[in-house]
């Protein structure tokens, strides 16, 4: 009898789980001894880091995404659809368009999405931006291109966001164009951050700070958004606050896929055990990526490292072994400090990250990694 693995999601965590478990699992999928499927909703894997360079000028929308069927082994079962719904009693999954399909093992990686037009400022209503999609990276693109004086500011307007370092990036990019413009002395650069320093990460918070203050980036913490006057362009905190703005650009709030909560895999975020990535509330089942509620980092990387668990972890189940591998939650994240320099820092569930003075090999070591990162996805790296 085939035993049946089914991951959902084309992102950064499915692609590399399935390829990984196709790696792992060769000699019983040619057997038929198992059979691995990827469901996704769309048939391009989009490498959304990239559309961080894109209101740059320094990559193009198209960059960004890659048809799937090219990433993916071709001995991997490909199933576009969206799935409605996941039966963990009866271990199947509706799909919109094609039935039903039974799993043993289940591999959750639906990601994360902005919740655009839940965040204020940032809906059809307002004008703030953001770099999330090919769409919005263009726009500010435009904006940007004609942006010579005024008041940038850049806002995380809710927690937890995905790619955490961009705020830190985004910023200090801003900050080294604009110099290289000459038009720097004309704009003022505004950075808010919604808990009490800024940055999640302690030592991030730490390492930025006075290279903000050396840059003359004003700087707010503890700033909730409480609405947004796009008319007359200001913000208005919850404290009473009030910030001036021509050009908005942030992190809005994100969420997972309602079909974590219709599930019953979680009240909001999909709620597994922190070590095995198995869900807490149904056997089989593991979840990789943004959409769990793991202690960590929105993060490619943690998506990555946590991958190689959940194959390990699965393969040893559909050899009927007792599974021994464990993630301690590892992340490692790149942080441009936008003169062609950056630093990066590394940490687990039980170590402090360490951030240690940008250099030029970092900057370019980062490039390299987003060109490279298609090895990645096909689970060669």
């Amino acid at each position: 009898m085939t035993t049946e693995i089914v991951i959902v999601g084309g992102g950064v965590g499915g692609t590399v789980t399935a390829n990984r478990l196709q790696k792992e699992l060769h000699r019983e999928v040619s057997s038929g001894d198992v059979r691995i499927r990827l469901v996704s909703e769309t048939p391009y894997h989009v490498y959304k880091p990239t559309f961080f360079y894109v209101p740059w000028g320094e990559a193009e929308p198209e960059d960004a995404s890659r048809p799937l069927a090219d990433l993916v082994d071709r001995r991997i079962d490909l199933v576009y659809d969206r799935v409605t719904h996941i039966d963990t009693s009866g271990k199947s999954l509706d799909l919109a368009e094609n039935g039903s399909i039974p799993y043993d093992y289940l591999v959750v990686a639906t990601g994360a999405a902005p919740d655009i037009e839940g965040t204020p400022g940032f809906g059809a209503d307002g004008n703030g931006h953001h770099i999330y999609d090919a769409e919005a990276a263009m726009e500010l693109r435009r904006e940007l291109s004609a942006f010579d004086s005024g008041r940038l500011v850049f806002s995380v307007v809710e927690m937890p966001h995905v790619c955490p370092a961009v705020p830190i990036e985004f910023t200090m990019l801003a900050d080294a164009r604009f110099r290289q413009l000459g038009t720097r002395d004309d704009i003022d650069i505004t950075y808010t951050y919604p808990i009490s320093q800024l940055h999640s990460v302690d030592a991030a918070a730490e390492w930025v700070e006075p290279r903000f203050d050396d840059r003359g980036i004003e700087t707010y913490t503890e700033f909730a958004f409480d609405t947004v006057d796009s008319d007359a362009e200001v913000i208005h905190a919850a404290d009473g606050t009030e910030l001036e703005y021509d050009l908005l650009v942030g992190v809005p709030g994100f969420e997972p896929s309602p079909l974590i909560a219709e599930s019953g895999l979680g009240e909001s975020w999909m709620e597994v055990d922190k070590h095995t990535l198995e869900s807490d509330h149904a056997d089989g089942v593991f979840g990789v990526g943004d959409v769990t509620n793991i202690p960590t980092s929105k993060a490619g990387s943690v998506a990555h490292y946590a991958a190689g668990t959940v194959v390990d972890r699965v393969a040893a189940l559909a050899r009927g072994h007792e599974p021994r591998t464990t993630f301690d939650g590892d992340a490692i994240c790149f942080l441009e400090a936008g003169t062609d320099s950056g630093s990066h820092m590394s940490f687990t569930y039980d170590s402090e990250p360490v951030i240690r003075n940008e250099t030029e090999f970092v900057h370019w070591a980062k490039l390299a990694y987003n060109e490279t990162y298609w090895l990645t996805a096909r689970g060669l790296a």
